[in-house]
């Protein structure tokens, strides 16, 4: 499904992907860890279309097209969903509206009947009780008055809505309490087929307690050193990173250029 190949991109001029290279099979689910700054954010920007993060090299292929080819929304209608490790408040609009626009301008982009306004409100009404989300709370303004919790829990919400081909999760775990992890865990879990595959971006074991990946892997000063099944994630958990930064010869992780945060 998603093939890149040495990909390198850069901030301001600085190289902050150096040579990424990693494959996911089609209903795969592959779960990225590495210390601050590697690179893990920025990965996820690039596959998304994020402006401000220059490709210097390498290729993305997604479903056999060139994705870096693609404008942001031409990714987004391909398949492509970015859960934000940080959801903004869009203040003013209307979550309901906004999920029905998003969903109705991909539908329209690949030539798809629009969805009813009976069954939006029927699908957006069974994705809030999967994702133990109030009702009421759709009617707000985009993620207006959220809780963290709740943030992670409409994206999630929208996620179930778009039902994308390839779903980056970055860091969707951060600031969730242990009741929101399993539902967000079981969200995810609920979207897991044959012919959808996700990559999630972690610092913690602790989703991947609840979604079992089927690979693992470490990213350090901008590209993958090591691979392996959900028992890495483990022995990063009680080693820490030092250790395979000395394997892999990368000689300082805490150099690594700070990647973006906003």
């Amino acid at each position: 499904m998603l093939e890149i190949k040495s990909l390198r991109a850069a901030i301001d001029g600085k190289t902050i992907l150096d040579g990424l290279t990693l494959s996911i099979g089609d209903g795969e689910v592959h779960a990225i860890m590495g210390p601050n700054g590697s690179g893990k954010s920025t990965l996820s920007y690039v596959l998304a279309g994020r402006a401000g993060y220059a490709v210097t090299g390498g290729s993305v292929t997604f479903n056999g097209a060139d994705l870096l080819a693609m404008a942001p929304h031409q990714r987004a209608a391909a398949g492509v969903f970015l859960g934000f490790q940080y959801p903004v408040e869009i203040p003013g609009v209307s979550n309901l509206l906004f999920l029905r626009t998003a969903l109705n301008a991909q539908r329209a982009l690949r030539g798809e009947a629009d969805a009813s306004g009976a069954e939006f409100m029927k699908a957006a009404k069974v994705a809030a009780a999967d994702m133990g989300l109030d009702f009421e709370m759709m009617k707000r303004s985009v993620n207006q008055g959220f809780s963290g919790g709740e943030k992670k829990r409409n994206e999630m919400i929208q996620m179930a809505l778009l039902q994308p081909r390839l779903a980056v999760l970055d860091e969707t775990d951060s600031g969730l309490d242990i009741d929101a992890l399993r539902v967000v865990a079981d969200g995810i879990n609920r979207l897991r087929s044959p012919d959808r595959s996700t990559l999630l971006i972690t610092h913690y074991q602790r989703l991947l307690d609840h979604v079992k990946p089927d690979h693992v892997h470490v990213l350090m000063a901008g590209r993958i050193v090591l691979s392996g099944g959900p028992e890495l994630a483990l022995r990063l958990e009680a080693e820490g990173y030092a250790r395979i930064a000395a394997e892999a010869g990368v000689t300082n992780i805490t150099d690594a250029p700070m990647e973006s945060a906003a």
